[in-house]
């Protein structure tokens, strides 16, 4: 599927003779990008997932999160989509497959290819220049906060995403490389799902020093584990930013609040 996908982008990129004029972004993190570009004037369409930006309150819906309006998108004659896997079930990624217009697919797993798919966006957008500034821009900030809290020997960290069932992130989830930017580790980086779910045991025998969390009755739910470090040491942190949830430039200033706050001696 992976190579399929890499296929249809391919395709899309020889195709583009010229800049699209007309896009649709099928996820939130895109349209930030687009809008961080400075190219909102080219956005015809979104779809909707959680609370949109004011500067995209006027861009017409093209559904919810894993419910597409395909004949809505027809409608509104993209020549780009910018496409989120995760956005839409298998059944209507394949149809996008069959409609003739060119996609773009976008999931970075680490900081780094972040950069490099605004600059590939920028390109499809006739926005080069901005795209390897802004791109830059989050390369030298990556580097800082790397310099900034590099330790010899990273801090076990448990992001947990839900509580029931308990789930985290993988290895190849951006959330973990940015764990990393911070000098940390993540405690089930050795998972390939980007949301693996886990049970308690795994947990207490990994023994995370620090336990991040959407919201403090999660994090307090711990306390009935004190032999974990991260209670033990009172290090049980509600995520400071829910940009870490979406992989579009103003992540990077997301992560330097994670790292602040799981190592504020830094």
């Amino acid at each position: 599927m992976r190579r399929h996908w890499l296929a249809i982008l391919l395709l899309a990129t020889s195709a583009q003779a010229s800049a699209a004029e007309r896009v649709v972004s099928l996820a939130p993190s895109l349209s930030e990008i687009v809008l961080e570009l400075g190219a909102a004037d080219l956005l015809v369409g979104v779809l909707d997932g959680g609370e949109r930006p004011v500067a995209l309150t006027q861009v017409p819906s093209v559904g919810r999160y894993g419910q597409l309006n395909i004949e809505r998108l027809l409608s509104l004659k993209p020549d780009l989509i910018l496409l989120w896997p995760g956005s839409l079930g298998p059944a209507q990624r394949e149809q996008l497959q069959r409609l003739n217009i060119p996609v773009y697919v976008a999931e970075p797993h680490s900081l780094e290819q972040l950069a490099t798919q605004v600059e590939a966006i920028a390109q499809q957008l006739n926005r080069a220049d901005a795209g390897r500034q802004l791109a830059a821009q989050l390369r030298q900030r990556l580097a800082e906060l790397r310099r900034r809290y590099q330790r010899a020997a990273p801090l076990r960290v448990f992001y947990q995403v839900w509580d029931q069932p308990l789930y985290t992130v993988g290895g190849g989830q951006i959330i973990s490389d940015a764990l990393t930017v911070c000098g940390a580790r993540n405690v089930f980086d050795d998972l390939a799902l980007p949301a693996p779910q886990v049970n308690l045991e795994s947990v207490l025998q990994r023994d995370p020093e620090v336990i991040l969390a959407a919201d403090q009755p999660q994090l307090d739910a711990w306390k009935a584990w004190p032999q974990v470090s991260a209670v033990a040491t009172g290090r049980l942190l509600q995520v400071p930013d829910k940009g870490l949830e979406r992989p579009s430039a103003q992540m990077v200033e997301a992560v330097a609040k994670l790292c602040q706050l799981i190592a504020p001696q830094r």
